[in-house]
This record gives C-alpha cells, sequence and structure tokens, in this order.
C-alpha cells in the first residue's frame, strides 16, 4: 500500500474514525456516562469548526512536522466542491485536511504521534 499516494479523502475517511474514537474514549475517561451529554460534548472537537481551529492551532504553533503538512495540504487542496449545509467550503477543507493528518498516522503506526497531537488536541 502506497500511502504517500493514497487519494486523501481515504485517509481523510480513515482519520475521522482514529479522531472520533480518541475524543469519546477521552470524554468517557471524563465521567460522562449520559449519551446525550457525550454527543452534545464530542461536537465541540468533531465538528468541521472545531477541527479547523485545532489545525490552525497545530499549524501556527508549528506543532505539524513537513510530512504531515503536506498531507494536510494535499487534502485541503483536493478538488471538490462538496460541503456540508451548516459549514462554508474552506472551514470543511481544513477538517478534512486535518482527517487526512490522523489517518495518515494511523496507517502508517505512527501511535505516539497521535496521541501527541491528542493530547494538545484536549488540553492535556
Amino acid at each position: 500500500m502506497d500511502i504517500n499516494n493514497m487519494n486523501v479523502l481515504t485517509l481523510a475517511y480513515l482519520g475521522d474514525n482514529v479522531y472520533e474514537y480518541y475524543i469519546r474514549k477521552y470524554l468517557i475517561s471524563t465521567g460522562i456516562s449520559d449519551v446525550n451529554k457525550l454527543q452534545t460534548e464530542s461536537i465541540k472537537y468533531v465538528s468541521a469548526k472545531a477541527q479547523k481551529e485545532i489545525v490552525d492551532k497545530l499549524i501556527n504553533d508549528n506543532i505539524l512536522n513537513e510530512e504531515e503538512l503536506s498531507v494536510f495540504k494535499r487534502a485541503r487542496n483536493h478538488k471538490g466542491n462538496r460541503h456540508p449545509k451548516n459549514c462554508d467550503i474552506v472551514t470543511y477543507k481544513y477538517a478534512t485536511g486535518f482527517e487526512a493528518v490522523i489517518g495518515y498516522l494511523e496507517l502508517t503506526n505512527n501511535r505516539n504521534r497521535i496521541d501527541y497531537i491528542m493530547n494538545i488536541v484536549i488540553g492535556g
């Protein structure tokens, strides 16, 4: 499998799942047991708007390395104008780029890097 030439939307598809898993696990670890509350709290992390803010911070603070930035830019710049009705195209593309980075790290078995990024995301 050539991860560097893989469709970035495939990486984002996987990254979305991995990221949401980390967020759900974190929220459950805080002691929240009500499913509705878990869903409400998760939106603060998994919405496109939240993910754009996260990736902006990671970029501005020089957290992402060259490889990760390359994956992010490939996904962000991917052709396509579809996006959910609840956010603009730029926000959606940034979120897709962030998810692609997480997917890339998962496929390269770089769990330590995912953990590091997730600690920044949850403020750890």
